[in-house]
């Protein structure tokens, strides 16, 4: 099963820059998407049909042209999950979920902390997103939580990790849930394979960052720990221009 995991920047916007082209070269099994920025009335599912994704699922923030998580599939889900239950996240639009027999994959978008409101909405956010995790690995066991987390984990994951070590995106604080988070279950899919590649996901629009490779790695694949051995390829695919994130790849047997 191919697995693609895609900050979109606004789904409408993608399109319009040759997305679905792209998914059909591409060809993954299952397309998470992240900050769709549309209702699912917005988005045509007749493109995504056209190449084969025959379920598309959405699910959006409530607040229009804002946040909101999308899956397409090739194969039937035999169950999907809206949302986690929990309120205020589920407001945003953050979280879907769809489950095969041999794994779950959830699309997940973690708030940026832009500003002292949103920071503190964020760690929030993650506390209670690790709670629920915790809950849900004794249901469904072989997860697979892919998506922006809006987090870099170590210095090899961002440009310049002296500089930005007071940026929200990289703080301690965010750094330590994250190695939390993996620690309770889940494996860096991109790290474990490429330990030393540096990599990035996303770029600012400003000051020519994609171009000079100023980079933040902000985009996970994390995979329950159990299905380590069948991980059979990850990538970064930053050729992938129609955001300013770009897509990451997981690949299982």
């Amino acid at each position: 099963m191919k697995i693609l995991s895609y900050n979109v920047n606004g789904i409408r916007a993608a399109l319009k820059k040759g997305l679905v082209e792209w998914l059909e070269a591409a060809d993954a099994d299952v397309v998470c998407f992240q900050e769709t920025k549309a209702q699912p009335e917005q988005i045509d599912n007749s493109l995504f049909e056209a190449i084969g994704y025959s379920h598309c699922y959405w699910y959006s923030a409530q607040k229009k042209g804002y946040s909101g998580v999308g899956i397409i599939c090739k194969k039937q889900p035999k169950h999907v999950k809206y949302g986690t239950g929990i309120d205020y996240m589920d407001a945003e639009g953050r979280n879907l979920r769809v489950d095969f027999e041999e794994i779950s994959i959830m699309s997940m978008y973690l708030p940026s902390g832009t500003n002292d409101a949103r920071l503190d909405f964020k760690l929030k956010y993650m506390d209670d997103l690790q709670t629920y995790i915790n809950q849900l690995t004794k249901e469904v066991p072989n997860l697979n939580i892919c998506g922006d987390y809006n987090i870099c984990h170590e210095p090899i994951d961002i440009h310049d990790p002296v500089r930005l070590k007071n940026v929200s995106g990289f703080l301690p604080v965010e750094r330590e849930w994250l190695s939390r988070f993996l620690n309770s279950g889940f494996i860096d899919t991109f790290r474990i394979q490429h330990p030393e590649e540096t990599a990035y996901s996303w770029w600012s629009y400003r000051a020519n960052a994609r171009a000079k490779n100023k980079g933040w790695r902000l985009d996970y694949h994390l995979l329950a720990k159990h299905l380590q051995d069948k991980i059979k390829r990850t990538a970064i695919l930053n050729q992938a221009k129609h955001s300013d994130h770009c897509p990451v790849l997981l690949e299982i047997h």
